[in-house]
């Protein structure tokens, strides 16, 4: 008997420590996630800023290039599209804040955005607005018209699309670029589609590859198809999780006839 309680006691006492040393465990790992998910969105934000102020500098331009020009005659039409740009930079201010912003200064019913319109602002007054006519880039669009409004912040559409599109420019070999911008609704699915697609040399198979956690690699930091990658491959990082956040998904895929299509799936 004696012997029995011995062996007892000692059983129960080991059982005690082991649950004691998993409970550490436990809580060790737990701050060592949150340590690496506060990493990343740190990561995130400095490379979210990084990208929106060099935007910022440009608009900046732009705004002061308008009102040099304004007129009776096309007062209207600077009047809207400053109005835009000072948004943007509004939104880049209150970006600063954050690096990890409420999702209800993202989406919510405050807001309207027509996806149609914002992309056709950020073609003609971003990408086609350069000092001399365009020859090289060429923009086609295909929009669906019946596209419902988008309860999300416009300029964190924005902060989505003109990455995509851009990466779409700086990672073709053309020597015309031709980008389709295509929107559609899918009643069924209550979600919009947006796909932009180009006629680049597509994305190396490597990239297109998943990750760990499930994500293609070329959504991840730091990877790009560029031959020099330094202080590359933050565009899709950045659209990619700016989506995530707001509960969308992108995927890519490479174009049977040569390049590639980004496609956003944005839930309503």
């Amino acid at each position: 008997m004696i012997g029995l309680v011995a062996i007892l006691l000692l059983s129960t006492y080991i059982t005690l420590e082991r649950d004691e040393a998993r409970e550490l465990l436990y809580k060790e790992k737990k701050i060592i996630y949150r340590n690496k998910l506060h990493k990343k969105k740190e990561h995130l934000f400095t490379k979210r800023i990084y990208h929106t102020h060099h935007k910022a500098e440009k608009v900046m331009g732009f705004i002061n290039e308008d009102l040099e020009n304004v007129n009776k005659s096309n007062f209207e039409e600077i009047k809207y599209r400053v109005s835009k740009y000072a948004n943007f930079i509004g939104r880049v201010i209150y970006d600063m804040k954050w690096f990890n912003p409420p999702i209800h200064t993202m989406r919510g019913n405050l807001f309207n955005t027509d996806l149609n319109e914002l992309l056709r602002f950020i073609i003609n007054n971003i990408f086609l607005r350069v000092s001399n006519p365009v020859s090289t880039i060429k923009f086609n669009f295909d929009f669906d018209e019946t596209l419902p409004k988008i309860k999300v912040n416009e300029f964190v559409m924005w902060e989505i699309i003109e990455p995509i599109i851009q990466n779409s420019i700086d990672h073709s070999d053309k020597d015309i670029i031709e980008i389709l911008i295509k929107t559609q609704y899918n009643q069924e699915l209550n979600c919009a589609i947006l796909i932009i697609k180009d006629n680049g040399t597509g994305v190396p198979m490597d990239l297109m590859e998943f990750a760990e956690d499930g994500t293609r690699k070329i959504f991840l930091e730091n990877l790009s198809t560029k031959i020099e990658r330094t202080n590359h491959g933050y565009g899709c990082y950045i659209a990619f999780e700016i989506a995530k956040r707001c509960g969308w998904n992108i995927e890519i895929e490479n174009n049977t006839n040569g390049g590639c299509s980004f496609i956003l799936q944005i839930i309503y």
